[in-house]
């Protein structure tokens, strides 16, 4: 065996498109290999003994370049090479990732009698990751909301809220989230999500600001990343303008909504069986 390698991510992901590109003192290219499915590169043509600068490339990483010494065996032993995504940013792997209701939460909190919080959460829900391997601005999200699914823990103020003054569920059953790009923000692992959010009826574009945290592995064996995201909304972007005053021209109910996710994905397009 002339070259050995094995090309992995930061998170230890196999790269499996990876490009190992071999040039002798002169720049001439003695050797191309390209990673397998596990990320590992073999090429059997043994090496002249010298020394060799070996470059990485993988699209949608930044390259990397190393030197190596080839001994009198041929061999070029180069170990494990990483990877960092291109601009420093990190993603999970591509591919189609799918929201695990049962494992992710969709919350909003909002102020109540201006001295404190309600919070309530929507417990049906539906959700795609696409992470693209060119660019990872291509990425997308799309989501599904069952709005008669909110439950503050209280059901006459559950009912009050999925009634026309608010979601208006009989009328409009579903929110929805559609993203139109993906741009990095401060730190490797945050992003900016921007897309259109369908709420009451009237669609507005919404940020997101989100941060991965991860990935790893489940009991079912499968895959599993982690995300968290918040946002703000005003409910009269939403035709949401309902209101009641208590004394000293206090509302009842803030004007603002603070959005919070917790989303945990299954890597691939069907989530595991129970």
């Amino acid at each position: 065996m002339g070259l050995t390698a094995r090309i992995r991510t930061r998170d230890g992901w196999a790269v499996s498109h990876a490009v190992v590109t071999v040039t002798d003192m002169t720049g001439a290219q003695v050797v191309r290999a390209e990673a397998d499915e596990e990320g590992a590169v073999r090429d059997a043509v043994a090496l002249v003994p010298g020394a060799y600068t070996v470059i990485v490339t993988a699209v949608g990483y930044a390259p990397v370049a190393s030197s190596a010494i080839v001994t009198a065996s041929g061999r070029a032993e180069i170990g494990t090479v990483t990877l960092a995504r291109q601009g420093g940013t990190e993603l999970p792997p591509p591919g189609p990732w799918t929201v695990d209701p049962a494992h992710s939460s969709v919350g909003a909190v909002a102020q109540h009698l201006g001295i404190s919080s309600v919070h309530g959460r929507f417990t049906q829900f539906t959700g795609l990751i696409e992470i693209a391997p060119d660019e990872v601005a291509k990425s997308r999200v799309e989501a599904v909301i069952r709005a008669d699914s909110i439950d503050t823990g209280n059901a006459m103020r559950d009912g009050h809220l999925k009634s026309p003054d608010f979601l208006d569920v009989e009328r409009h059953p579903e929110i929805t989230f559609v993203s139109t790009g993906l741009t990095p923000a401060t730190g490797s692992d945050r992003w900016t999500v921007h897309g259109d959010l369908t709420l009451h009826g009237v669609v507005r574009p919404v940020d997101l600001d989100l941060a991965y945290l991860g990935t790893g592995a489940d009991p079912w064996g499968g895959t599993r990343a982690a995300f968290r995201a918040t946002t703000e909304l005003r409910r009269e972007d939403f035709a949401m303008n309902y209101n009641q005053v208590v004394q000293a021209g206090i509302a009842a109910i803030g004007t603002t909504l603070k959005v919070e996710l917790d989303i945990q994905a299954v890597q691939g397009e069907t989530l595991p069986q129970a």
